[in-house]
């Protein structure tokens, strides 16, 4: 077994890979294997009785969701598997959304982020409601249409259509 998207090694727990299991929440699931290096190789954990107890409590507490976290024993030496579900809806940590890309962790912002938020929305960019837009700037769209088969640049009929469409919607 190696790293890929669905599988991240991890010698020792530390807080910050609550970012990992925030994004395989966010991308198709995962797991997260503590105490192994990155071939996959078990190291052993000192303190995995501790981590069992603490680790589900921080994922519920930072990023609302719930997570299988087991321990397993390799050649005498214990390590924990951390199963991460993929989740239906965004999950963030501390505001920010993670999403596993590959073997990576990518935080996402700008653009991405729109996509992702609305994706999880079941929307798309297009369907987005735009804030304080007034009804006498969308009765500009008709003005718009009329300029716009008046230069050609769609047909008379086309305008005609895209008027009964709005008016249906």
């Amino acid at each position: 077994m190696k790293e890929n998207q669905t599988i991240e090694f991890k010698e020792s727990w530390k807080d910050e890979y609550l970012k990992w299991i925030c994004g395989f929440a966010n991308a198709y699931g995962g797991k997260l294997y503590i105490g192994k290096d990155n071939s996959g190789q078990a190291l052993g954990l000192n303190n995995a009785a501790k981590l069992l107890e603490d680790i589900p409590n921080k994922v519920r507490d930072l990023l609302g969701i719930i997570i299988d976290v087991n321990l397993h024993s390799e050649g005498g030496l214990e390590f924990i598997e951390i199963s991460v579900e993929p989740y239906p809806y965004p999950v963030s940590y501390k505001g920010q959304y993670h999403y596993r890309s590959g073997s990576t962790k990518q935080e996402l912002k700008g653009a991405a982020l729109d996509n992702f938020l609305l994706q999880k929305q079941g929307r798309t960019w297009d369907s987005a409601p735009i804030p304080n837009v007034s009804i006498n700037e969308l009765e500009d769209l008709d003005l718009f249409r009329m300029y716009a088969a008046n230069s050609l640049r769609i047909d008379k009929q086309s305008r005609s259509e895209e008027r009964r469409v709005g008016k249906e919607c």
